[in-house]
């Protein structure tokens, strides 16, 4: 499946440009469709692409384990931010952890000093953002994998970046895991 959409909008040097990083849509994208982790230093370095980055922040969930921290401590060491929300646990075991506003807050209110937004989620709900965004005159990027990213959140950005048609570049780890067998002594 070929989802990269050639618009080739202008990338230069002297352009401010901001990454927002939807890391739960990502993380379950790749472990669902490629049974892999994230590259996220390679992602945002695509993003980048040689321009003048203000900001970048990885939106990520705390569970009561925090057997993420050294993922949080990772991201940091590239040079991303971190906005961390607790897992919320309903009474009916349910699980919620999406950051949507969060993300959409933060590049609104940041909005103001870059030229370029890059989002990088699938989530077709960030579609208004992004048409809020490109009505003040930014220009929106997304990098997601294209086999689980909106067909309207395509269309409605600048630029799409398709992180499967580079796996060896946007992906960490093997498929299977392989097990070593060591006899106990």
């Amino acid at each position: 499946m070929n989802n990269q959409i050639k618009k080739n909008p202008l990338k230069h040097p002297e352009q401010r440009i901001g990454v927002f990083i939807d890391v739960q849509n990502m993380y379950y994208s790749a472990k669902n469709l490629f049974n892999k982790k994230v590259n996220f230093g390679n992602i945002v370095a695509e993003a980048v692409a040689g321009r003048k980055l203000i900001r970048s922040i990885a939106y990520v969930v705390r569970t009561e384990t925090q057997d993420e921290q050294p993922f949080f401590e990772a991201l940091y060491n590239l040079g991303i931010e971190t906005r961390e929300k607790d897992l919320q646990i309903f009474n009916s075991g349910m699980k919620k952890a999406d950051w949507d506003v969060g993300l959409t807050v933060d590049a609104i209110r940041l909005s103001n000093s870059l030229d370029a937004i890059a989002i990088v989620s699938g989530d077709g709900d960030y579609v208004p953002l992004i048409e809020y965004l490109r009505s003040m005159g930014k220009q929106v990027e997304v990098l997601a994998f294209g086999e689980t990213t909106s067909s309207r959140l395509i269309e409605s950005t600048d630029d799409f970046i398709n992180l499967s048609e580079n796996k060896e570049k946007f992906l960490i780890g093997a498929g299977k895991p392989i097990f070593i067998n060591k006899k106990k002594k």
